[in-house]
């Protein structure tokens, strides 16, 4: 393996077909794997802690928030490890480690007469998916990028946004199917071999070259994203509460449909993404993420007023929407903030605080259910996201001058 880490991208990929379409997908596959593994539990776990299990609403948020645990603690490792050995090297190894979650899920679903040994192993599953998520999708965004060139950074950010909510909307739904028809065993075996398959054509795919030059102190990097990482962190607390609660709180309201929701959130995630993504380019990353978290605020007031399915729908698919572009257009400017070679350990620290959020939001958000209920999850949402958005104006300012 060390062999090919330093060798550089065939000179058969032609210079006007490195920043194709095509040529990027081929890379951020890998995000997609990592996320699909990531959605295929997602609702069913909570209702599985919760309504199985019996354990508390605050437990079930905890279980799904924990991996962000493992992601948060390996992102700059993984960051450094894309930088100074290899993206490639980061992949591999992310998809091993989701194959591993894939795998405890499994030895969870058979254990789980006894209650507190089975959600011991699915905490486990979940920290060994945040490890390969970080792994693989830090890799994943700095292989593309590194491939399609540094003038391609925000369609590689893009289309990797695109394959994480996009496996997130595919593996929900697709979860609940599995789950009702074979148990959570099945999720565990899927995934099991979807990332092994990964890991077989991510070992046929050729390596770029680590990239010369200083690397910088992690302590200098994250003084220099720590402001746009927040301003992510607090814009992505819509999609936390969304992915953790969503079906406790159709639940609460008798309603169908609760996995249809985060199909609602994904799509429009994607539409925004396809239709939209040109405008960072055009008129920078702050302006566009301004318009995006007002989008999403408006969402989430559907969401906290909802008398009716569709309305949360609706909610969902607005908050969706908006949040699209937040991740690309904040990072774009925060990868700015670095030399090239310490790029692989900017976007480890920048997207650590959406981790940082998402781990964060499930107990919060839990104990706030607890004490006013269901709706009052999506106005702690809402004020989060108006949070980032002065954030965001306030760095905006400060660019100007």
């Amino acid at each position: 393996m060390s062999d090919s880490i330093a060798i550089s991208e065939p000179s058969s990929v032609a210079t006007s077909d490195r920043g194709s379409t095509r040529h990027i997908l081929g890379f951020v596959y890998f995000t997609f794997v990592c996320y699909l593994s990531i959605g295929l539990p997602l609702a069913v776990v909570p209702p599985y802690v919760h309504l199985r299990m019996g354990y508390s609403d605050m437990l079930a948020g905890l279980v799904i928030s924990i991996q962000y645990i493992a992601t948060l603690a390996s992102r700059p490792w993984a960051g450094r490890i894309s930088d100074r050995v290899g993206a490639k090297v980061s992949v591999l190894w992310g998809m091993g480690a989701c194959a591993a979650s894939g795998g405890l899920l499994m030895v969870a679903a058979m254990v789980h007469g006894m209650h507190l040994l089975s959600l011991s192993i699915l905490i486990l599953s979940r920290l060994a998916i945040g490890i390969g998520e970080s792994l693989g999708s830090t890799g994943s965004t700095l292989w593309g990028i590194t491939s399609a060139g540094a003038e391609s950074t925000a369609k590689v950010i893009s289309y990797n946004g695109i394959s994480t909510y996009g496996a997130m909307a595919l593996g929900a739904p697709l979860g609940v199917i599995l789950d009702q028809q074979w148990g959570l065993g099945a999720l565990g075996l899927f995934t099991i071999f979807i990332c092994l398959v990964s890991l077989g054509l991510a070992m046929r795919k050729s390596p770029v070259a680590v990239m010369p030059g200083e690397h910088m102190p992690f302590a200098h990097v994250l003084n220099r994203v720590a402001p746009h990482g927040m301003g992510l962190a607090l814009g992505g607390v819509c999609y936390s509460v969304l992915a953790t609660f969503i079906t406790l709180f159709y639940a609460s309201r008798s309603w169908q449909g609760a996995a249809l929701c985060l199909t609602s959130f994904g799509v429009a995630f994607i539409v925004a993404r396809l239709l939209f993504i040109q405008t960072i380019n055009r008129f920078g990353g702050f302006p566009v993420a301004m318009v995006c978290l007002a989008v999403e605020s408006v969402g989430l007031l559907l969401l906290w007023q909802a008398f009716s399915p569709w309305m949360a729908l609706v909610g969902a698919f607005l908050g969706g929407f908006g949040f699209s572009l937040v991740f690309p257009a904040i990072g774009v400017e925060a990868v700015e903030r670095v030399t090239e070679p310490n790029r692989g350990t900017a976007l480890g620290v920048y997207t650590a605080f959406s981790d940082v959020s998402f781990f964060l939001v499930g107990p919060i958000a839990g104990a706030i259910i607890g004490v006013w209920g269901y709706p009052s999850v999506f106005l702690f949402a809402l004020i989060s996201v108006l949070t980032a958005l002065g954030i965001v104006v306030v760095l905006r300012q400060m660019q100007k001058r």
